[in-house]
């Protein structure tokens, strides 16, 4: 059985993301769950925070995955509304790269 995150990778991809985006989306899935971004995030929809396809569309051919890995890592406001992202100091940043490149691939 596939995952609901495939379903919705496939789905992505049928509206013209990227390839690479489901080159992984198993073991991303998993770091995502880890590290309890599916608390604040999906893959579609906004939830507490934007959805990553969101995040994909806005940052589409910009230079900004060190920036947004800053941001997961160290936390932010105003991006996407009053809602504050929280730290996550404790995600090692291979893990946050991983996440980030994953999500900009959406794009």
């Amino acid at each position: 059985m596939r995952s609901a995150m495939t379903l919705v990778v496939a789905a992505a991809m049928a509206l013209g993301a990227s390839p690479a985006v489901r080159a992984d989306d198993a073991s991303v899935e998993a770091l995502m769950k880890k590290s309890n971004c599916f608390k604040c995030h999906a893959v579609d929809k906004k939830t507490v925070g934007p959805a990553y396809m969101e995040i994909a569309k806005k940052y589409k051919g910009q230079n900004v995955a060190a920036k947004l890995q800053e941001k997961v890592k160290k936390g932010g406001q105003g991006a996407w509304g009053n809602v504050p992202m929280p730290p996550n100091p404790a995600v090692p940043d291979g893990d946050i790269k991983k996440l980030v490149d994953w999500i900009l691939k959406m794009g």
